[in-house]
């Protein structure tokens, strides 16, 4: 090949990886690459509760359209990201998106990552404001250039170019009523000493739960959601609002690939909600899928994730009497059989027990399978 036949082979390829990358679609029109020959698995969707309870205007929660699209052909990225914007949108649930609880100024900053085991392509955004689906915008990061992470005013200035609408705020009544009580505990006067404050902060929060002010389950607030098409191929999508009243500029471990989560088309998917600073530390998610890569099954793969943060929680702050962690965090996982696990530091006392599930027999609630007995402390 002379080198102008070389170059005009270049040029066409690169045209063709644009065509590819348009915005509505990963692969045109919604349909997935014809990666395997013949369908191998059963399809599923794997979740946490979110996933589930929260449903657009025709009662569709985000399992439910996300196999949908799977089974009807969509690309799987396309289609669990389809899904996870249905709790983005949603007004009413505080720990993602539109109406997530803000930082501990009042802004609602949200992180959120894709991979796409396929193509081996992934994409993230952290401390994003203004835009109710930053999912869609890391799924741009992923396929419009060749960055996996765009992180505050950069990662806003590229949604606007990128044609979102950025709002000047994404708070809705609800979570600046949550803020405003949350502040009012804090400082009925002025501000506190840094340390004082930081524990009047978790103080007030611990109230606001116990007295049902809150919810719980969403005080970390995250959805993951992963699938698997017939054909085998995996991808994941994770998406949130963060932790409530969080220090502003902070990034959990949602957008950061191996610590929110991981894809490996040739072995199976992990992501994570709970403590996003422990899967930061440990980097669960790329360990729980090395570890199914040797053959262990979802399950044991995100128990053996669990004990490293288990074994690795020394400071005495985030511990409770006996020395366990005070924390929670859950593992969704599923391999390239189709095998999938939930499994939790804690399912037991007020802690989150159940995940979702979608197979072509309809979405159900499951329960965790827990590391350690009863409840956190914190």
């Amino acid at each position: 090949m002379s080198d102008m036949d070389r170059r005009r082979f270049i040029r066409s390829a690169a045209a063709a990886g644009v065509a590819i990358s348009a915005p509505d679609s990963l692969f045109g029109e919604g349909r997935a690459p014809a990666v395997h020959a013949q369908d191998r698995v059963a399809p599923k969707v794997i979740a946490d509760r979110t996933g589930y309870t929260s449903r657009d205007e025709s009662g569709t929660n985000a399992v439910s359209r996300a196999l949908r699209g799977i089974t009807g052909g969509e690309d799987v990225l396309d289609a669990l990201i389809a899904g996870v914007t249905i709790p983005e949108r949603d007004p009413e649930e505080t720990g993602v998106g539109y109406g997530g609880v803000p930082n501990a100024e009042g802004v609602v900053q949200l992180d959120a990552a894709c991979m796409h085991g396929p193509r081996g392509w992934a994409g993230g955004v952290g401390a994003l404001e203004g835009v109710r689906t930053p999912s869609l915008v890391a799924r741009d990061v992923m396929a419009q250039t060749d960055h996996h992470l765009l992180a505050g005013e950069g990662a806003q200035k590229f949604a606007r170019q990128m044609g979102y609408e950025i709002e000047d705020s994404l708070t809705t009544d609800n979570s600046l009523r949550i803020w405003r009580e949350w502040k009012r505990r804090i400082d009925p006067e002025h501000w506190l000493d840094p340390s004082e404050r930081q524990e009047a902060g978790r103080q007030a929060a611990r109230e606001m739960i116990r007295e049902g002010l809150v919810d719980r389950t969403t005080y970390r607030g995250t959805i993951h959601c992963a699938g698997i098409t017939p054909s085998g191929d995996v991808s994941a999508v994770t998406t949130t609002s963060g932790l409530w009243f969080k220090l502003p500029g902070r990034v959990g471990d949602s957008p950061i690939l191996g610590a929110g989560l991981y894809v490996d088309n040739d072995v199976g998917t992990s992501g994570s909600t709970g403590r996003g600073e422990a899967n930061l530390y440990n980097l669960s998610s790329f360990r729980a899928v090395q570890l199914m890569r040797d053959g262990r099954h979802p399950k044991d793969a995100g128990m053996e994730a669990l004990r490293r943060i288990r074994d690795s929680t020394r400071d005495p702050r985030l511990m409770d009497e006996e020395g366990r962690p005070a924390f929670n965090v859950r593992f969704f996982l599923l391999n390239r059989e189709g095998q999938h696990a939930g499994v939790a530091m804690y399912a037991g006392g007020d802690a989150e027990s159940e995940y979702a599930l979608c197979t072509e027999e309809g979405a159900e609630l499951m329960t965790f399978e827990p590391l350690l007995e009863g409840g956190p402390a914190g």
